[in-house]
């Protein structure tokens, strides 16, 4: 299997080939989460440290399932009480994390780059869970895996971004990913939500849902980050919702079988009508939340193969 990397940071470094690699594990996973016995000894023997400096229910909440699945010891710290609010820097914690031995430390950060800067400190491998604007690269592959198995296929495929560009990770790492699978990508959102050279990672911009969802196979809705705003970029949410929310009418200018993401948590009403979000036939939301267990448990068991790989050759 390819896939060489001793940590996850970001999509930014996996090759095409690597993603394949993943996403077909990925799907092994999936049919095992399914089975009666969804257990598996792959990570039998390592310790996996959960630290969330950022509240998360379905990205701390799947991580830690897909360890104890894969048999790992799982422990989550509870970093609003940890020594972190006294004063203590994130490279002491990593250094101190590092003398207990972990195997897998999985973070979630509000700054961009804290948690390449872990894996700088630590002899375990890290995975990124979200770290600022910069990445959350298990989430693009888990809407890349929801995409190959709804559409069959994950290249050449045209796909809208739409919302929040600007503050999102999530967007920023599908626009990478979606990018090396030979996809076209369409980013539609206000230009305040735009973030300043966009035009260079090779998508087309639209600040209009019917001219930006046409003809499209994938809608993919964003949420309003207003925990990262400082300022006015939207009028209102009312006048947000009639713009740019994704409805019934709006959803009409894509293919009659595109298929509708968001990777969560929603805001009903601002950014998607709720009954669309709802809707079976043309939803796929909740297949996001199955597969990123199954990508999480994959990204985890091939990174502990190359842990093991480089703890042998020692």
């Amino acid at each position: 299997m390819t896939f060489t990397h001793r940590h996850l940071l970001g999509i930014e470094h996996l090759r095409p080939e690597e993603i394949v690699t993943l996403l077909d594990l990925a799907d092994d996973y999936v049919a095992l989460n399914k089975g009666e016995t969804k257990h598996s000894e792959a990570l039998a023997g390592l310790t996996q440290i959960n630290m969330f400096f950022e509240n998360s229910t379905r990205t701390q909440a799947s991580f830690e399932l897909a360890g104890k699945r894969l048999g790992a010891d799982v422990m989550n710290m509870a970093m609003q009480a940890s020594s972190i609010t006294k004063g203590e820097t994130l490279i002491d914690t990593a250094l101190t994390l590092n003398a207990m031995h972990p195997d897998l430390l999985v973070v979630r950060h509000p700054h961009s780059g804290a948690v390449d800067l872990l894996a700088q400190k630590v002899n375990c491998a890290v995975l990124n869970a979200g770290d600022g604007r910069h990445e959350h690269p298990t989430q693009a592959l888990l809407d890349a895996l929801t995409i190959r198995r709804a559409k069959g296929r994950l290249h050449r495929l045209n796909i809208a971004i739409c919302g929040d560009i600007a503050h999102s990770r999530v967007a920023r790492s599908n626009i990478i990913l979606l990018g090396k699978m030979e996809n076209r990508i369409r980013l539609i959102g206000p230009p305040t939500l735009m973030p300043s050279g966009i035009a260079e990672f090779g998508v087309e911009v639209y600040d209009d849902m019917a001219r930006g969802l046409e003809d499209v196979d994938v809608v993919m809705m964003l949420r309003l980050q207003r925990e990262r705003m400082d300022g006015g970029f939207i009028p209102s949410e009312r006048e947000y919702y009639h713009r740019f929310g994704l409805d019934a009418a709006k959803l009409s200018y894509a293919k009659p079988d595109a298929i509708v993401m968001h990777p969560g948590p929603m805001n009903r009403g601002v950014e998607i009508d709720g009954t669309l979000a709802d809707d079976i036939n043309r939803s796929v939301i909740q297949d996001q939340v199955e597969m990123g267990v199954a990508v999480r448990m994959a990204a985890m068991d091939l990174l502990a193969r190359n842990l093991r790989d480089l703890r042998g050759a020692a």
